[in-house]
């Protein structure tokens, strides 16, 4: 037992001895080295900055063109070139006297803006076209002048054709009574001619006019209303069937009375020479005298003959004289006093 106790406090004495050592060290500088700020600073480390550029090699000369030709194209302006020997030789020279700027790393962080903004492009400049000369301004044609009627507003505004009032009014009542027409051009044969022509194709009923007269508005009324109220009645009576058309010889003619220098109402557009009347169930009748036992043909024509010449100033037929032996002639001709020649 006294062996196992000397061991313990031998050990307990080493250890008392070693923390009694390196409380004594701790206290002193024995366990710190003193490093020396100035000394380590005075250390540099070389940087990139002052690294020598690899040395550069010229090309091997170019074998000499025996013609003598030189071709400046391929040559190249570089510098002067290096030899290995001068490549140690600038290795061996001070490190300030060769500065080569290499960036760092930091500096190559952010790019270069100059580079990265792109130019402005060059604003062209605008050509302009040659100037053209405009089109002569267009006149437009004169609107017709509208008319009013009775009470202004209140009835609907009609274009003026250019005719007088007695010639629309007329045209109206042709197309109220049913007949059938056109406006023809003006017509001027020396003293003959009409200022506002009309061509009549048929008449109301649906009789026809063969061929197409032309005439006077006026007159084209008047054959109108005697066709009307006289001719296709008489014929219902006597033979009851209508009238299909009614053939003329003669409308507008630049010609004289014969026996007379007096112009004819034929040149005027006043007059209508009549040859037969066409009924409906295909019997012809014309106005050519007729014979004793005549009785229905020669009974309407003298009716249709006796009530013409309320209707017309003029009414010639077969037995006034031989030019009219054949056909009634009936026209407008204006006389004094308003006095008819129904013959």
């Amino acid at each position: 037992m006294r062996s196992t106790e000397r061991v313990a406090w031998k050990r307990a004495a080493s250890l008392t001895a070693l923390a009694t050592l390196l409380v004594a060290c701790s206290a002193s500088d024995v366990m710190r080295p003193t490093i020396d700020v100035q000394e380590t600073a005075a250390v540099a480390m070389p940087s990139r900055a002052t690294l020598s550029p690899p040395p550069r090699y010229a090309p091997p000369p170019a074998p000499e063109d025996p013609s003598g030709f030189v071709d400046n194209d391929d040559q190249m302006e570089v510098g002067p070139m290096s030899t290995p020997d001068d490549a140690q030789d600038l290795g061996a020279q001070d490190p300030g006297a060769q500065n080569y700027d290499i960036p760092d790393a930091a500096d190559q962080s952010e790019p270069n803006q100059d580079f990265l903004e792109p130019a402005e492009p060059e604003q062209q400049a605008t050509i302009a076209p040659p100037p053209v000369a405009a089109p002569p301004p267009v006149e437009a044609p004169p609107e017709p002048q509208r008319r009013s009627g009775l009470f202004g507003f209140l009835s609907k505004p009609r274009v003026d054709s250019g005719m007088p009032d007695a010639e629309v009014q007329c045209r109206k009542q042709l197309r109220k009574i049913g007949a059938k027409f056109r406006d023809l051009p003006t017509i001027r044969q020396g003293q003959c001619g009409i200022d506002h022509p009309v061509e009549l194709t048929a008449l109301s009923g649906g009789v026809e006019m063969k061929p197409a007269a032309t005439l006077t508005c006026a007159m084209a009324l008047t054959v109108a209303r005697w066709t009307k109220k006289e001719l296709v009645p008489a014929a219902r009576l006597r033979y009851f069937s209508g009238i299909k058309a009614i053939h003329q010889g003669s409308s507008y003619s630049c010609r004289r009375i014969a026996g007379s220098g007096s112009l004819s109402e034929h040149g005027k557009g006043n007059a209508l020479d009549i040859m037969r009347v066409e009924l409906n169930s295909g019997k012809n009748i014309g106005v050519k005298k007729k014979g004793l036992f005549s009785f229905r043909e020669r009974g309407l024509l003298n009716n249709v003959r006796g009530d013409a010449c309320k209707y017309f100033s003029t009414v010639l037929g077969p037995g006034y004289n031989y030019d009219h032996r054949d056909h009634f002639h009936f026209d407008i001709a204006s006389r004094r006093k308003g006095r008819v020649s129904c013959h």
